[in-house]
């Protein structure tokens, strides 16, 4: 058996990138910061170290949350995957990219703040339908394909 889970929880390096395919699916891509910070033992100075993850969200659901109510700033929760993929740039050179992905099952966005024009209510969504409760916007896309 094997796990390729990624969890993380940052905040959206610039207002994301929402391109459509042939098919007129949406796919949304962001960058996504994570910072830790801690203090030097030796100077007492305050650290902090920041990495920065390229997301890519295949889930019509997703990409339409993330289409309508993430920008630039907005704290995320996300569950994905790793995947790397190989590309050739414009001088022939191979180059290889290592995305988070949110596709099919058992992907998960969640916006942790208020910010982009929400109400203080928020709205929660999940596997497509919508509920006020005064949750955080929520979203769990499952396919129902089996991978095996």
């Amino acid at each position: 058996m094997s796990i390729n889970k990624v969890i993380l929880v940052g905040n959206v390096g610039g207002d994301p990138e929402i391109r459509s395919t042939s098919d007129g699916r949406e796919i949304a891509n962001f960058s996504l910061a994570t910072s830790e910070s801690w203090k030097d033992k030796s100077s007492g100075e305050k650290k902090e170290k920041t990495e920065w993850h390229r997301v890519v969200i295949f889930s019509q659901g997703l990409a339409g949350i993330v289409k309508n109510y993430v920008k630039k700033g907005t704290k995320l929760y996300i569950e994905g995957s790793l995947q790397t993929r190989k590309w050739t740039d414009n001088a022939g050179i191979e180059k290889y990219t290592t995305e988070v992905v949110l596709q099919n099952y058992n992907s998960t966005l969640q916006i942790l703040d208020n910010r982009g024009g929400q109400s203080s209510g928020s709205d929660s969504y999940s596997g497509g339908s919508k509920s006020n409760n005064n949750s955080d916007v929520s979203v769990q896309d499952h396919d129902d394909e089996i991978p095996f």
